[in-house]
């Protein structure tokens, strides 16, 4: 299990584990996430969000945390999933009204310690390479783009679903970070 609550650079918010009842919660800060409709980006924005069940075997794994305000409210989330025997970011989304304060950076960083801890040597993810909030933020929390030729199976397979549901209608790509 993850250790308990840790201070960021936020101020009085806090990540901590993610709980039952915050469960509820995260599909709703993931469509409020979704920005994209300003830019066009119509398709992702109307992308259905995981159900509670889907997201239930992160919270049992213990790969999902929320950050949540000084009510210990959640205002966003992550979640790990293990592909290619890398850790995974699977989603990680934040209230509109609490972005660019660095909840989402703190989030990924409880990530990739929680990656760190159980010894994977690598982190990876699936973003889009031209919204400024995606492949660039990544570069600059020192994710690099992987070459076609170096994605696993499984990573690979993710990115064939997401082209199934019209996510590549803008450039996409897989991201990693060596830990």
């Amino acid at each position: 299990m993850a250790p308990g609550p840790a201070r960021s650079s936020t101020g009085g918010l806090r990540i901590r584990t993610a709980r039952e009842e915050d469960l509820g919660e995260l599909p709703g800060i993931e469509r409020e996430a979704g920005t994209l409709r300003a830019i066009g980006m119509n398709t992702v924005a109307d992308d259905e969000p995981p159900t509670i069940d889907e997201l239930r075997p992160y919270l049992e794994r213990g790969r999902a945390w929320v950050a949540v305000d000084e009510a210990d409210n959640p205002i966003g989330y992550l979640i790990l999933d293990v592909v290619d025997n890398n850790a995974h970011i699977e989603q990680v989304s934040v209230l509109p009204h609490w972005s660019r304060r660095g909840i989402g950076r703190a989030l990924i960083e409880r990530g990739l310690a929680w990656a760190s801890e159980r010894g994977f040597a690598v982190v990876t993810l699936t973003t889009f390479t031209d919204v400024p909030w995606n492949g660039p933020y990544y570069e600059g929390l020192n994710f690099e783009y992987i070459p076609a030729g170096e994605v696993g199976p499984e990573l690979g397979a993710i990115r064939v679903e997401e082209a199934r549901k019209g996510l590549d209608a803008w450039p996409r790509a897989c991201m990693r970070r060596i830990m």
